[in-house]
């Protein structure tokens, strides 16, 4: 039965093969931890698409992080990633020349989804025109993004304003093909559409700067850093591996926490004005948006932290948010003040 207001939607017409569904759910077990558990709260005409969407990005980060690619061959790849995701051109080349092009540096659940990129564009093409349309758009847009900043050089991108570009182009784009597709799914949710366009890709940038300011040092060992050097103090060289030792650098991370925590101020608005009857989809969100404000506190109270993985929130700590806000989700007031309690201590922008 469709959530409140939804209509009831058919499955896409083309046939899907069950080797590719069952695929697509192991591969996301795989590689991703948020979307794994965030993915099943959606109504189950929603799951498959989104999922694949999801996998499909995932596939354009691991040309975009290849190390062994040079940038003309990283630019060529995702050129003909979003043709064969557009479906005018053939997926099983792309398939074969991508994979003998990764390195060991790709690691092996990556590696695997590349090759087996086929699979999921089964399904991708069998969607309906809108819910392709969505994510062609969303697609060519992140491909072309990548293919212009091609992988940040060490010492960090130039301004603010290019990491606005480029968190949009890798991630605000992902937001506003969600809305685009829980608008086709839910004419309460389409009726709504105008409010919630321009927060959806704040939501989205946000849980990319999270993930820059939480991959700082995974970015630095492959050569790469997506910070803006503007954020920082003349001198501030962010290529250095001794850079979280200076006061500096830290105060001008502490900037981009407070960045951070104003995008995700804009992804409780977008949450909060799904429909409350629509419990699925705002636990789906709110617990993408929980894990994101987790991770930031945990930067903000040790920001001199070594791998990524030192800031991630321990299970006891994610579980205890999954319960709460799953049990809160039909409710703003409360919603509003688990959110005002989860960041008051993080800094806010002046």
């Amino acid at each position: 039965m469709a959530e409140p207001g939804g209509r009831a939607l058919e499955e896409a017409r083309s046939p899907r093969p069950d080797r590719a569904v069952d695929y697509q759910e192991r591969a996301l077990l795989r590689v991703s931890r948020t979307f794994a558990l965030t993915i099943p709260q959606l109504p189950r005409r929603l799951r498959r698409v989104i999922g694949n969407a999801y996998l499909l990005c995932r596939i354009a980060d691991t040309i975009e992080d290849e190390p062994a690619l040079s940038r003309p061959q990283k630019q060529r790849l995702l050129g003909e990633f979003a043709q064969a995701v557009a479906g005018s051109a053939p997926a099983g080349a792309f398939v074969a020349r991508l994979g003998p092009m990764l390195s060991d540096a790709t690691g092996p659940d990556e590696w695997d989804l590349a090759t087996h990129a086929g699979l999921l564009l089964d399904l991708t093409h069998g969607f309906r025109p809108a819910q392709r349309a969505a994510i062609d758009r969303c697609i060519g847009i992140m491909t072309k993004g990548m293919a212009e900043f091609g992988g940040s050089a060490p010492g960090g991108l130039g301004t603010l304003r290019d990491l606005e570009r480029y968190t949009y182009c890798v991630a605000g784009v992902v937001g506003e093909m969600i809305t685009d597709l829980l608008c086709e799914d839910s004419t309460e949710i389409a009726a709504r559409r105008d409010r919630l366009r321009p927060l959806s890709a704040r939501f989205g940038c946000g849980l990319q700067l999270v993930n820059i300011l939480k991959d700082f040092h995974a970015d630095q060992r492959r050569g790469a850093c997506w910070l803006p050097r503007a954020a920082f103090a003349d001198g501030v060289d962010l290529s250095s591996p001794e850079v979280r030792r200076q006061a500096a650098f830290l105060e001008g991370q502490t900037g981009l926490v407070a960045v951070a925590v104003e995008h995700l101020k804009a992804a409780l608005e977008y949450t909060l004005l799904i429909p409350p009857g629509h419990a699925g989809v705002r636990r789906f969100l709110l617990w993408t948006l929980g894990l994101a404000a987790l991770t930031l506190r945990r930067i903000h109270a040790n920001p001199r932290f070594a791998p990524g993985d030192a800031v991630k929130a321990p299970r006891p700590y994610v579980w205890a948010m999954v319960v709460v806000t799953g049990a809160a989700a039909r409710w703003d007031a409360v919603l509003r003040w688990l959110f005002r309690n989860a960041t008051a201590r993080l800094p806010q922008a002046r």
